[in-house]
């Protein structure tokens, strides 16, 4: 069954529903025996991607953990697939619309999705997988978060991007001007990656700029990637905002099409011919949502529950990309990596 909300934009929001339940919305903490409702919104990936069978790990790994935690879709559970397109001045109205379903959990990702779903309720638990929800001020504290929300962090703080600059520089040596591709608030707002950007910019002889993305949709890429070469950007960093993650494969072509040396935060990228990435282990996060999903179905309160934060980082290196961007990386740098696709 497939549900559609129509707006007076031109675009529209679809709702996937998995399975029916054969009763009213249930409260969270329903006996398990019960059928649960719970309603799984992303901010811009296909609903295809978001299906039991889809080729993406990370939304495999949330699926088969809730499986292994004995929530069976179609059994005891039925879920509600929502995707936001990409459209981020559309995330509140989705958000007000997947509330008044009434559902006995939202699981979702990125920050203006999470913004949305926290001001349209404080009663419905919220899981979210979301890069910093201290710095984007949705929650106060990693290990006490308080109210509605709780979930899994994949970012170690803005000290990270100094890190991926880094890495980056070392390179491309040659680099004078780098870019940060990435929805403007992440760019702008004090606390988030452009603002350790332009302060560990000037440390190694770097400008940064911003390239930035206000929907996520194939032309705005392709205008971020124009302004780039226009302003003389000659190595970028994509940020970790879903809306990236699920734009993957267009912004590798784009990459490859301008012959910008990019640093990714996701080793999907990498796989995907991306030069390198500094990353988290993402379906190790979507695995941890799951397992609060779990202890919220069964009686858990999100405000007890501490947002999980990965503390292990991969650095990655694809030397066929490298090679193709004739790239001289140092043997240091190589042999610093945890992986390396030849």
């Amino acid at each position: 069954m497939t549900l559609a909300l129509r707006t007076m934009k031109r675009r529209e929001f679809i709702a996937l529903i998995g399975g029916m339940a054969s009763a009213w919305p249930l409260a969270a903490r329903g006996q398990q025996s019960k059928v649960n409702r719970i309603a799984w919104v992303h901010p811009s990936a296909p609903l295809d991607n978001l299906r039991s069978s889809t080729d993406v790990r990370a939304y495999r790994a949330f699926q088969d953990e809730l499986r292994q935690l004995g929530h069976i879709e179609g059994t005891n559970l039925t879920i509600e697939r929502y995707s936001g397109a990409g459209r981020l001045d559309l995330y509140d109205t989705l958000a007000r619309t997947v509330v008044r379903s009434r559902p006995s959990l939202v699981f979702t990702s990125g920050v203006e999705m999470a913004r949305g779903l926290k001001a349209a309720t404080t009663r419905i638990p919220i899981v979210a997988i979301l890069n910093d929800p201290v710095a984007a001020g949705l929650i106060d504290s990693l290990a006490h978060p308080g109210g509605n929300i709780t979930g899994a962090a994949v970012d170690a703080g803005i000290e990270i991007w100094t890190k991926r600059l880094g890495l980056l520089r070392e390179a491309v040596p040659h680099a004078t001007r780098v870019g940060l591709l990435s929805s403007p608030g992440y760019w702008e707002i004090t606390g988030r990656a452009g603002e350790a950007l332009r302060a560990a910019a000037p440390l190694l002889g770097l400008s940064v700029v911003s390239c930035s993305v206000d929907e996520a949709a194939e032309p705005d890429y392709r205008r971020a990637f124009a302004t780039a070469q226009q302003n003389g950007v000659s190595a970028l960093l994509v940020h970790d905002q879903a809306e990236n993650f699920t734009n993957r494969k267009l912004i590798i072509e784009l990459t490859r099409q301008t012959n910008l040396p990019t640093i990714y935060p996701y080793r999907e990228y990498v796989e995907l011919g991306g030069l390198m990435a500094y990353a988290v282990d993402l379906p190790d996060a979507f695995r941890h949502g799951a397992q609060y999903v779990d202890q919220i179905l069964k009686g858990a309160n999100p405000a007890d529950l501490p947002f999980y934060q990965q503390s292990r980082f991969q650095f990655l290196i694809n030397l066929k990309t490298a090679k193709n961007l004739n790239l001289n990386l140092t043997t240091t740098l190589v042999a610093s990596a945890d992986g390396v696709i030849e």
